[in-house]
């Protein structure tokens, strides 16, 4: 029997699983590594171990520390989360061998799907259809462009180990398969410790469907409906919805048929999932088998009504399924929004930093749930995966569902570093995701077309506007504190130069007084020579970080949150998930330097993978210097003008923090 269950993860799916078990009555340990020390699912278990540095391969993917940790608690349990070492069979051996149940399927059914090649063979003895692929030993370049070119482009150069598009390349023609292969081949390695590859042929504008499969010790094995993930981005996964806009009941029904074969095939125990790759007929081909709890199993959780990691818990004890196949019915939609710390607007570059403003609690209504892993106060290092929380949202259909989303995405404002809920917006209320028409290399289309939804949004004047009455609400001592007024009542007038992102405006306030009622009344206007508009600003709610604006007779309530002390407080405007960040500017500006094309900086903290100058190399503008590697990213940093190398400050595996100086060359003089 379970008495004690060690949860070998961290981050949001570490708390998911924490509160099942103790829903369950199950005592908890959690592990961290020295980066994680003080994140919310250290404090959420009943007790919890650090197990070594920030490094993953040190700390989460070290079997050693975390058997280790179990002995230390008396934990008789483990489970994995997804991730780390999830799918690692020689880690559930290794638990086994410890004699604490591992909470998942067997080291032999992980071994079999883990490799990616190993499991299609596996599934075309099953009668499981499979896409064409090159799935051979032989793992020598020569031999991989061979079998690509008999099997014909687009294709996909797959890592045979791991998930989560990591080790996986699009090749569109045989000029880009070498790099490719070369490519993937190091990132699979990295990762994974394997850099064994597969070719699949690609299908074109396929969508990724996968279903959520279940199965005991006693022989009893079920579907639990389908989700539609093929809202993705370089391969990983953005948006999840169940059910999928374009699967029938007899599609289902076929579906789920070949899932729970391809499961019994291996003798499964626990929970799976099967992915799918759908074509433009709606015929299914076999990807792969998650071994494991999947990121977006909460939207099957929102259909079904069932906790699958309480399954998962009572199926390692040993119990039956507690559902047939009969038994279960799916109801309403659901879909799961995964925010991501990254920019969007710049290539979807991860972000690191503080999290300084993170309340979820105020957007918890009927048929929204969020899964995060992180708190106000934390921080977000390049050590992990760039997701921080889940936003799921139920609804009775799926417009039901999309407006939820909307608005939970609109009410949960992350601040301190940039992040994608603006995006994730934009995408669930664009034509195409509304049609059911997303492709899995659409958002990819996208980005390299340049698409508005991918451009960074632009305060609008009503918003400039907004900020000009809060920040003459501050100087005239509006903020709701004990501060003195900035400005004499004698004065009826000013300017106040604000700045945002790279925009500056002058804005004359011509007044700033208070009502009976105390609201703050300002005469805004966006230039000192512009009309001015009359705005009140009725209330501002620190602790909620909201304020409600009367303009035009109409009242609005919109986020806005000060960060920063005194002078240098920003105002931090939320609007339709889009955050914009106000500030004064200076007398005194700070001239940076990122922009500098004679300095190379790193945009982001993390690990140099590659460095292809020297001093005294010439380079070419656009020309590739150095690749960083943060939250399971590769970046390359480019030139940004003809010149010569004078100085090269790292090396690959040199840790390097965001804006550091890595590179530094003396521009190309014109003549």
């Amino acid at each position: 029997m379970i008495k004690k269950i060690l949860i070998a993860n961290r981050g949001e799916i570490a708390c998911r699983v924490i509160r099942t078990a103790r829903k369950l009555g199950y005592r908890t340990v959690a592990v961290f590594s020295e980066a994680d020390a003080q994140a919310p699912h250290v404090s959420l278990a009943d007790e919890a171990v650090c197990i070594g540095p920030a490094a993953a391969a040190q700390s989460y993917l070290h079997v050693e520390a975390l058997l280790a940790a179990c002995r230390q608690t008396g934990a008789n349990a483990l489970h994995p989360g997804y991730g780390f070492l999830s799918e690692n069979a020689d880690f559930a051996q290794a638990c086994a061998d410890a004699g604490v149940v591992f909470i998942g399927p067997s080291p032999e059914a992980i071994r079999v799907m883990g490799d990616k090649a190993g499991a299609k063979r596996v599934m075309l003895e099953a009668g499981v259809p499979c896409a064409p692929g090159y799935l051979g030993d032989q793992q020598d370049d020569a031999t991989l462009i061979e079998q690509a070119e008999r099997l014909g482009y687009p294709l996909l150069v797959k890592a045979v180990s791991g998930g989560g598009g990591r080790g996986m390349r699009l090749v569109h023609e045989k000029a880009e398969l070498a790099q490719a292969i070369t490519s993937a081949r190091r990132e699979a390695q990295n990762a994974f410790g394997d850099g064994t590859l597969m070719l699949e042929r690609l299908i074109l504008d396929g969508r990724h469907i996968e279903i959520q499969v279940f199965a005991d010790a006693h022989g009893n094995a079920v579907f639990i409906g389908e989700r539609d993930c093929t809202a993705q981005r370089r391969r990983q996964k953005v948006i999840e919805e169940s059910p999928s806009p374009v699967v029938s009941p007899a599609m289902r029904e076929r579906m789920g048929r070949d899932a729970v074969r391809a499961a019994q095939a291996i003798g499964y125990r626990g929970a799976g999932t099967i992915e799918y790759i759908v074509d433009q007929d709606l015929n299914h081909y076999f990807l792969e088998m998650n071994t494991r709890l999947q990121v977006e199993h909460p939207v099957t959780e929102m259909v079904s009504g069932f906790d699958l990691v309480e399954w998962q818990i009572r199926v390692a004890e040993g119990q039956p399924l507690p559902v047939k196949q009969d038994d279960i019915v799916l109801s309403g939609h659901a879909i799961e929004a995964r925010l991501y710390a990254e920019d969007p607007y710049a290539g979807f570059a991860p972000q690191t930093g503080p999290v300084q403003w993170w309340r979820p609690e105020q957007a918890l209504f009927d048929g929204v749930r969020i899964d995060d892993g992180i708190r106000e106060g934390g921080e977000v290092t390049p050590h992990y995966d760039p997701m921080v929380a889940k936003l799921i949202v139920h609804g009775r259909d799926r417009a039901d569902a999309i407006r939820r989303l909307i608005a939970t995405l609109d009410d949960t404002p992350l601040l301190g570093l940039r992040q994608n809920a603006r995006f994730l917006r934009d995408l669930v209320d664009h034509e195409r995701f509304r049609a059911g028409t997303m492709t899995t290399t659409l958002i990819d289309q996208w980005l390299t077309d340049g698409a508005p939804l991918l451009q960074r949004p632009v305060a609008s004047d009503e918003a400039w506007l907004m900020a000009g009455a809060l920040f003459a609400s501050r100087h005239a001592g509006g903020q709701g504190n004990a501060q003195q007024p900035l400005r004499a009542d004698s004065v009826t007038g000013w300017d106040i130069p604000l700045q945002q992102d790279t925009v500056k405006r002058t804005l004359r306030v011509l007044t700033g007084q208070r009502t009976h009622s105390e609201a703050v009344v300002c005469h805004v206007a966006l230039s000192p020579t512009d009309t001015a508009h009359a705005l009140r600003v009725l209330a501002q709610d620190a602790e909620r970080g909201e304020a409600r604006i009367e303009r035009d007779g109409v009242q609005r309530r919109v986020h806005a949150v000060w960060l920063g002390a005194g002078e240098a407080a920003q105002l931090h405007l939320v609007i339709d998930a889009a955050v914009f960040v106000f500030s004064e500017v200076s007398a005194w500006p700070n001239q940076g330097s990122a922009l500098d094309p004679s300095r190379a900086i790193a945009p982001v903290a993390g690990t140099v993978t590659q460095m292809l100058v020297k001093p005294g190399d010439a380079v070419t503008e656009g020309q590739p210097l150095l690749s960083i590697e943060a939250m399971k990213m590769e970046m390359w940093l480019n030139a940004q003008a003809p010149g010569v190398v004078k100085a090269v400050h790292a090396q690959p595996g040199d840790q390097v923090q965001a804006k550091a100086l890595l590179i530094d060359i003396e521009p190309t003089k014109e003549d």
